[in-house]
């Protein structure tokens, strides 16, 4: 299955509102799709990390970020576009400092539990719908509403018979829906945080499901399966086999009427 019939059948299966994209962690700017857009030359602008992805699964916009292309610090921190030594404790301290946690050593147990690139391991990244097929991607993210979301977990567990797991902060959530899936190898479900919210413009009813390039023929297959013999797809059906009640004066004028 190539990406663009995978992206095909989510989009007619889930109805997407925006396009699944791929996600490339690379070693060189070189290794940019051609006609990759950096907001830094583009834009004339430096952006956030959860902005490329807006640009890529609204816009369509095949996007390439660099340190000079990134304005977020504790996303380039966790992303390894820093000099930071230490990346949780450098997040920690910060954490504390907008009182996001109460103390430096309750933050580092949050920190310790995120996901990292390493420092300068990889210096550039590469974002693209994934219906353009430019590249096989480390990530796949998926934005959806909560029964969107439902259904991809239903169909992950049908291939694979674990359950999704998250791990939720509610800041610099890009690091679960971008990094997780590629250090862990398995798909993650994220609930975008405060700077996807205020600066890529997350909608309330959004999340997102992400889960490594390679698996995705996997997630489609078990789409196509779960729960078909009991209707289980999206939209939701509802139930519908019941005999509704009113209140008695209804019932009461349909006699009268006739209605009965």
């Amino acid at each position: 299955m190539t990406q663009k019939e995978a992206t095909e059948f989510l989009n007619a299966s889930l109805r997407l509102k925006t396009f699944p994209i791929g996600v490339k962690f690379l070693s060189s700017a070189d290794g940019f799709p051609e006609k990759a857009r950096q907001p830094a030359e583009f834009l004339g602008k430096r952006i956030t990390i959860c902005q490329a992805v807006t640009l890529a699964r609204v816009y369509g916009w095949t996007v390439g970020l660099t340190k000079k292309d990134l304005i977020c610090v504790p996303a380039m921190i966790a992303f390894g576009f820093t000099r930071a030594a230490d990346q949780p404790a450098t997040l920690s301290k910060l954490f504390c400092d907008v009182s996001f946690e109460p103390t430096v050593e309750a933050a580092k147990v949050e920190t310790a539990s995120m996901n990292y690139l390493e420092t300068g391991a990889y210096p550039a990244i590469a974002l693209a719908p994934l219906e353009k097929e430019l590249f096989e991607p480390d990530t796949v993210a998926v934005y959806g509403n909560p029964a969107q979301i439902m259904r991809m977990i239903q169909g992950w567990t049908y291939v694979e018979g674990h359950r999704v797991a998250g791990n939720f902060g509610g800041k610099v959530e890009c690091t679960e829906y971008l990094i997780a899936a590629f250090k862990t190898a398995a798909p993650r479900v994220a609930i975008p945080g405060n700077g996807d919210r205020i600066f890529s413009m997350t909608q309330d009813d959004e999340m997102v499901f992400s889960l490594p390039g390679k698996e995705l023929p996997r997630l489609v297959e078990g789409l196509k399966e779960a729960g078909k013999r009991v209707g289980a797809r999206y939209p939701i059906t509802f139930y519908q086999n019941f005999q509704p009640e009113f209140p008695k004066t209804y019932k009461v004028l349909g006699e009268e009427v006739g209605a009965f």
